[in-house]
């Protein structure tokens, strides 16, 4: 039985993953941290082992325990109090497991790495919007995009396993807390958009991102990085429509604030975090994303290479969320 490695299992889009590859038959190790939860690992089959990614040679020793023949990297901070905590765990840590990995005897046959749409930054933003391109230069202005930018150029100079990335834009759906924000707010009657220039918005459901790890595994060439979307673009308030429909249209007082604005709420709530200790939804990072026009990006060569063919539009996606927050108790 082929086994794979799966970093960040206990996470949003790894417990995803997780549950994919068991479908699929594979013997499934699941990388986590002693604190890491196990909520969505309940699973009799699923394989345990603790690794810590700012410790290189702890990695190697627990993974000559597993030796597996797939690694998923979905582990990574996107939130933090501290801007060096990202470069920590998504950088250095990435450095750290592929060089763990690749002192094993037995080498994986492929590494899927979870990256993000967010390395590239605001470009294109000139009207009438043009989606963002492989062959644009990424220009990330937010802590998480730059540490995940270096994790690509790391892989880019010293991977010896075959690798693939994808870059998926924003993702939603069951077990994600930051949209499962915006429907609690929306259920208490309140909504917030920014800006009043125009935002071309675009989405992909949880469970295209896994159908894309597996094509990636099964096809992707050496080097590849790949965009993940829906294929849709839509208007900022297209999201929070859907929610309100699949709530059962609740008035709700929508609230569109200049950038500035936001700022100064960004700003606030970084220092009440630094101060509490506690991440505030609304942050440095959360401030340049939101502050961001255009989020279209071409997935013609994930179609093409890949056959990746996104199974959920907005509208199914929003349905089976709201449905699965309510029925475990989060609305």
């Amino acid at each position: 039985m082929e086994k794979i490695l799966i970093t960040g299992a206990s996470g949003f889009i790894g417990s995803f993953v997780v549950e994919e590859a068991l479908r699929r038959g594979l013997e499934v190790w699941a990388a986590l941290r002693k604190t890491s939860s196990r909520a969505f690992l309940g699973d009799e089959r699923i394989h345990t082992v603790e690794l810590r990614l700012d410790d290189e040679k702890q990695m190697e020793e627990a993974l000559l325990s597993v030796e597996p023949d797939y690694v998923v990297h979905c582990a990574g901070v996107t939130k933090s109090l501290r801007r060096e905590d990202f470069f920590r765990v998504n950088t250095e840590g990435t450095r750290h497991l592929v060089r763990a990995l690749q002192r094993l005897p037995h080498q994986p046959r492929r590494l899927v790495y979870l990256s993000s749409l967010s390395i590239f930054g605001p470009i294109r933003e000139e009207q009438p919007y043009a989606e963002i391109c492989e062959s644009d230069r990424p220009q990330p202005n937010t802590a998480y995009g730059k540490s995940k930018l270096q994790a690509e150029q790391f892989l880019d100079a010293e991977c010896r396993i075959p690798y693939v990335v994808l870059r998926p834009t924003g993702v939603y759906g069951p077990r994600e807390r930051d949209y499962f924000l915006m429907a609690k707010s929306i259920k208490a009657h309140s909504d917030f958009a920014v800006g009043y220039r125009r935002q071309d918005i675009t989405f992909v459901y949880v469970k295209d991102v896994v159908q894309a790890v597996f094509l990636a595994l099964e096809r992707g060439e050496n080097g590849r990085k790949y965009f993940l979307s829906d294929g849709e673009v839509y208007q900022s308030a297209a999201f929070s429509q859907l929610i309100r429909r699949e709530l059962g249209n609740p008035w709700c007082l929508r609230i569109t604030a200049p950038i500035w604005v936001l700022r100064l709420v960004s700003w606030g709530g970084e220092a009440i975090g630094h101060l509490t200790g506690k991440i505030s939804a609304l942050n440095n990072d959360k401030y340049h994303i939101m502050r961001q026009r255009n989020w279209r990006c071409d997935i013609t060569p994930a179609m093409n290479e890949l056959g990746f063919k996104p199974e959920y539009q907005l509208e199914r996606g929003v349905k089976e969320t709201i449905r699965w927050y309510k029925e475990n108790g989060w609305l």
